[in-house]
């Protein structure tokens, strides 16, 4: 909720640490601005609140030629919370620091405006960034650390019990298992053919883990093992367990062009970022796609394209994870590691799917 009397007061001392926390709209006017506009001071009656720059349009008002509210943070509040990142990564074992009230308060600001400015410039709450930051070094210490226990209290997790719970599907497997490689952790696989080519599917009992396309057997089992060299890789024999039988009919009718596709458990290891590129491709719809760039933009790292890109090379569960929906800014199919074909293909047969659909709605 926003604080009306705490709000004007901002507005009245034109209080730039406010940038970002809210805006406001002068209704005499129809234009809206950011806290600390150099603009003339406008009648309190006149004035109205606003969480966000869409809010303020949405009410019909313009943006301030004066101060540019649509314009990205400043590099003054960019460089502060490049600092307030660094103060993160030094002190994860500090959970109670890392609390927004405290962590608000160490660099001067109001909590709300800490909180919102935080995710306009990071990406993510503070709360999201602390915990990926954690999984980053926890994911690091398996590789180092004497013990597993060791490497999760080195990480800045205060319970061991509690981080199993939270990290074994952030990771595809438990941490022991990940330190290992994969050892001795189970994968099911199964090879089929679709429309599309010879596909194979591998899960362990968390979810879909490996979906990829190939022109052999061999080819296919040789990039598993590659992806998780210490597991036991077992093929799957007949009659096929229920869930996998749901998973397979599923991927079956989507290939075919006869539905879309459901929302299919994954336990898939990345980077906090590639995790948030992937996250956002699941929500891109069937029959659209997006360029590198609208991704970068929509996550909140515009500069990120390149990255976005390797994110998109680095997925190893084809469709699920849909990276086939990222295009390049001039229209352009882009890279896909499944063949430019494959990407043509899945691309038409979402949009007639989707297409269908809406003609159905109508009838």
């Amino acid at each position: 909720m926003l604080d009306a009397h705490k709000l004007w007061e901002a507005v009245r001392t034109r209080d730039k640490s406010l940038v970002g926390a809210f805006f406001y709209g002068v209704m005499t006017t129809k234009v809206f601005c950011k806290p600390g506009c150099r603009s003339r001071t406008p009648n309190q009656k006149n004035v109205r609140f606003y969480e966000t720059a869409e809010a303020a349009q949405a009410d019909g008002l313009r943006a301030c030629l004066h101060c540019k509210p649509l314009d990205s943070p400043s590099e003054l509040s960019r460089e502060k919370f490049r600092q307030v990142c660094s103060y993160i990564r030094k002190n994860l074992d500090n959970q109670q620091a890392l609390k927004l009230e405290p962590l608000s308060r160490r660099f001067g600001l109001s909590p709300f405006h800490f909180q919102r400015t935080f995710k306009t410039i990071v990406g993510v709450s503070p709360r999201q960034y602390v915990e990926a930051i954690r999984m980053e070094t926890l994911k690091e210490n398996l590789k180092t650390d004497s013990s597993v226990t060791g490497a999760i209290y080195n990480a800045g997790f205060g319970s061991s019990s509690r981080v199993y719970d939270r990290v074994d599907t952030r990771l595809g497997m438990t941490p022991r298992e990940y330190r290992t490689g994969g050892k001795d952790v189970e994968l099911s696989y199964v090879t089929a053919e679709t429309p599309l080519g010879l596909m194979m599917l591998a899960a362990t009992n968390r979810g879909l883990c490996f979906l990829e396309f190939g022109e052999s057997e061999e080819e296919l089992l040789e990039s598993l093992e590659q992806e998780y060299p210490s597991s036991v890789r077992l093929a799957m024999q007949e009659p096929y367990s229920e869930q996998f039988t749901a998973w397979m009919q599923a991927l079956s009718a989507y290939l075919e062009g006869e539905r879309a596709l459901q929302k299919l458990p994954v336990a898939i290891h990345g980077t906090a970022f590639q995790r948030k590129v992937w996250t956002y491709l699941q929500t891109i719809p069937e029959g659209s796609v997006q360029s590198y760039s609208e991704v970068a933009q929509a996550i909140g790292h515009p500069k990120a394209v390149r990255a976005v890109a390797s994110a998109c090379a680095a997925n190893r569960i084809a469709l699920v994870i849909p990276c086939h929906r990222v295009i390049r800014g001039d229209g352009g199919l882009g890279g896909y590691r499944w063949g430019l074909d494959r990407k043509r293909t899945l691309i038409d047969s979402e949009r007639r799917v989707a297409t269908r659909g809406k003609e159905t709605k109508h009838l």
